[in-house]
């Protein structure tokens, strides 16, 4: 007969390595297939997509674990990945109507709530400087900043 004899088989090479993905490229075009996007489905579209969801997948993680050593974790958890979606400007506007479960809220305080110093505080503030500074230049002066 024609054809193969019970020989050497080439060990299969998947389409993710020959993209250097790590994301399946054929479970992503089965569910392309599945989900009926489409009546019918290129060969580039499920590697194409595949790429595009293992940069999201990476970007996140590695903003995530930024957050996470800036917070002494060693560990991700759902408020890392709050605070690297939200502190993001391009996934922030990807995400922003989406609800990260037990991740919180970013921490913000409008400057109009936090207490303003007065006049008067900020005038004690500045005085001592210039007691010292006059003190050292006159002697009439540095007498009467040591009787107070």
């Amino acid at each position: 007969m024609a054809g193969r004899k019970g020989g050497e088989r080439k060990k299969a090479v998947t389409r993710s390595a020959k993209a250097g993905l790590q994301f399946p490229v054929g479970r992503i075009g089965r569910f392309l297939k599945k989900g009926r996007y489409a009546q019918r489905v290129g060969s580039g579209a499920p590697v194409y997509l595949a790429a595009v969801l293992e940069y999201l997948a990476a970007e996140v993680l590695e903003l995530a674990g930024n957050a996470a050593k800036d917070n002494k974790k060693s560990r991700v958890v759902q408020r890392h990945l709050l605070l690297a979606v939200r502190n993001d400007q391009e996934l922030g506007r990807l995400l922003a109507g989406v609800t990260i479960a037990h991740g919180g809220v970013v921490p913000n305080i409008n400057p109009v709530l936090l207490p303003n110093k007065s006049a008067a505080e900020k005038e004690a503030a500045k005085s001592p400087k210039k007691k010292a500074a006059a003190a050292a230049k006159s002697p009439r002066k540095k007498a009467a900043a040591t009787k107070e």
